[in-house]
C-alpha cells in the first residue's frame, strides 16, 4: 500500500534528515517507527500525506507516486496526528475541531453530526464537546486532535507520540481504539518512545537512526536486539532487563525475552511447573 523507494530530504538542503529510507508497509498493518530525536521519524511521516516532498527518490500510494496528489487528496486517505497538538487545533471548541473537515469533505449535516458524536464518545470527549480546546489539559488537547483526524475515518492513521502526555487510563483507550481501527482493516503508523507500549500492541518496528532505517523486523526481535537498542538509543523493555538478570542465574533462559507471559513461563518452569 505505502511505498518509499530511496527517499532523501535534507532541510534547508544542508541538515539530512532522511538518507535512502526504502520500506513498504501493506494495508491493515500495525506498525512502530522508533528512534531517538533527529532520526528521521517525523520527517518520513510528513512524506506519508505530501507535507513534505521527497528531494531524491519517491513516495508510492497504491501504486501510484504521491506527487501526482495534492496534500489534501492524500488527507483523505491518510490521517496525520502530530505530536504537538496546538499545530492543528485552531477553532474555538472541541465540536468544531471535529466537524470542520468532515464539512470540507462535502458530508451532509446528518453524517457529520453522527460522526461527530461517534468520534467524542470513542475518545471520551463528549462531556467536553462545548468546551474551547485551548482551555483543556495537553492530553485532552492531543485527543482533540486526534478526534478530528479520525472522524474523517481515514484507511490509514499516522500517529506521532501519541502516549505523551496520557495517563493510563487514557493510554489504555488509545490502545484499544488503535487496536480495533487495526482489526477493522486500517493500517496504524505510530511513531513513539514509548517502549512497552509498542511491545504490547505493534507486532512490527522500525528503529531508525540518523536518517536511515537500521532494523525493521518483528518487534520483539528489534527491541531485544542490544546492538539495535544501543544505536538508536532506545530504552531496553522491562521484561528484557528482567530476563537478562534470569540469564545469569540460569543460562538456557533467553536474556532476549520481551513479553510478561514469556518471563511467567520461564519462572514456572524454574519452579517445576507449580
Amino acid at each position: 500500500m505505502i511505498q518509499l523507494d530511496d527517499v532523501h530530504y535534507a532541510y534547508d538542503g544542508l541538515y539530512p534528515a532522511l538518507r535512502g529510507v526504502s520500506l513498504e508497509i501493506d494495508e491493515g498493518e500495525s506498525i512502530a517507527i522508533m528512534g531517538s530525536n533527529g532520526a528521521g521519524k517525523t520527517t518520513l511521516l510528513k512524506h506519508l500525506n505530501g507535507l513534505l516532498r521527497p528531494q531524491k527518490g519517491h513516495v508510492f500510494l497504491d501504486g501510484e507516486d504521491t506527487s501526482k496528489y495534492s496534500v489534501a487528496q492524500l488527507s483523505r486517505q491518510i490521517g496525520l496526528v502530530w505530536q504537538n497538538p496546538d499545530h492543528q487545533l485552531f477553532l474555538d471548541s472541541v465540536e468544531k475541531e471535529i466537524v470542520f473537515g468532515l464539512k470540507n469533505l462535502g458530508y451532509d449535516e446528518e453524517e457529520v453530526s453522527d460522526r461527530c458524536d461517534r468520534t467524542l464518545e470513542r475518545l471520551g470527549l463528549t462531556h467536553l464537546s462545548h468546551r474551547s480546546p485551548f482551555s483543556l489539559s495537553g492530553g485532552e488537547r492531543k485527543r482533540v486532535a486526534l478526534a478530528s483526524v479520525l472522524a474523517i475515518e481515514p484507511r490509514i492513521l499516522a500517529l506521532d507520540e501519541p502516549t505523551i502526555g496520557q495517563d493510563a487510563r487514557q493510554k489504555e483507550r488509545l490502545a484499544k481504539m488503535l487496536d480495533q481501527m487495526n482489526e477493522e482493516g486500517r493500517t496504524v503508523i505510530v511513531v513513539t518512545h514509548d517502549i512497552e507500549f509498542v511491545i504490547e500492541h505493534f507486532p512490527r518496528t522500525l528503529a531508525m537512526s540518523e536518517g536511515i532505517i537500521v532494523a525493521d523486523g518483528k518487534t520483539e526481535a528489534v527491541l531485544s536486539n542490544p546492538t539495535i537498542v544501543e544505536r538508536c538509543s532506545l530504552a531496553v523493555p522491562q521484561m528484557t532487563i528482567v530476563a537478562q538478570g534470569l540469564h545469569q542465574l540460569h543460562p538456557e533462559v533467553s536474556p532476549r525475552l520481551t513479553q510478561v507471559n514469556e518471563i511467567e513461563s520461564e519462572l514456572i518452569r524454574l519452579a517445576g511447573g507449580i
